[in-house]
């Protein structure tokens, strides 16, 4: 599997790289078997948080013997200093680990958001301590939704985040607007050398009234042909690589099309984003 320098880290991340929240509703056995393909692929990034169900505690017993295997990432959804400094010490003891190599912002959807992180006494203190003390070795900021390129490009104007991740489907794009703040954000994050996760990659629509058929809070593309288009399309960004999706069943397909990703054309992609009318996109 391709691998691609992660921002000003020293690095080299699997263009797949794991998304922890699959993890968050199913049993240890399901755990195990998913963590063995993830190995067999060669994944060498993980990205998770406590926010994430049962998450870190499946996780736990392979941290306690492949930590090394692995860039962790983890995040917290805390606002103030104190309350960021005690979940990352709760996530760094149950995952077995002594440092995180990234710790994140956590869903800073919009700018009142960032403004009760890096505010005085906010969560932000709590990672540039952690960073100083060696829990931690990169600052980066997560977050979902429309508005999520133009609060990164702001928190990139008044912190020099290590990363940022972010939504990024070819149904997404649909909107010229979120496009066109996605594509400054991308192209900012290569000026300042950023690592740039994307999440959200294989997106068809919300779910809306219907049951959730997958553990993921938005309808995937299921059909092979459909998943390797949108992972060739969001890696064909200028970005690091993709979280994988929120459901182990679509992980072995996820990591294949990691696998035998080509990229996409400009032409290709522009016509892929003109017949995306036929979905709708997560966020409006």
């Amino acid at each position: 599997m391709e691998k691609r320098q992660f921002g000003r880290t020293d690095h080299m991340s699997t263009v797949a790289i794991l998304g922890g929240a699959a993890f968050g509703e199913v049993d240890q056995a399901t755990t195990d078997k998913a963590m063995e393909t993830v190995l067999e692929f060669g994944v060498n990034h993980i990205d998770i948080a406590p926010s994430y169900g049962h998450a870190e505690k499946r996780l736990a017993p392979w941290m306690k013997t492949q930590r090394d295997k692995f860039f962790l990432g983890c995040k917290t959804m805390k606002r103030s200093r104190d309350g960021a400094l005690k979940e990352l010490n709760g996530s760094l003891k149950r995952l077995h680990s002594d440092h995180f190599d990234l710790y994140q912002l956590h869903a800073i959807k919009k700018l009142e958001d960032l403004d009760e992180v890096t505010q005085p006494g906010g969560a932000l203190e709590a990672l540039i301590e952690a960073k100083e003390e060696g829990l931690i070795r990169h600052i980066g900021i997560t977050g979902h939704g429309v508005l999520a390129p133009t609060v990164f490009i702001e928190a990139l104007r008044r912190f020099d985040f290590d990363s940022v991740l972010f939504p990024i489907n070819f149904v997404q794009f649909a909107d010229p607007g979120y496009k066109e703040k996605a594509q400054e954000l991308l192209r900012l994050c290569h000026k300042k050398n950023v690592g740039c996760m994307l999440i959200k990659s294989i997106t068809k629509s919300p779910w809306g009234e219907r049951n959730h058929e997958y553990d993921t809070w938005y309808e995937p593309f299921t059909e092979m042909e459909m998943i390797q288009k949108a992972v060739n399309f969001a890696l064909s960004q200028d970005a690091t690589g993709i979280c994988t999706a929120g459901d182990t069943r679509l992980l072995p397909l996820v990591l294949n099309a990691c696998e035998n990703f080509k990229p996409m054309p400009e032409p290709e992609q522009i016509e892929l984003i003109h017949n995306a009318q036929k979905y709708q996109p997560l966020f409006v």
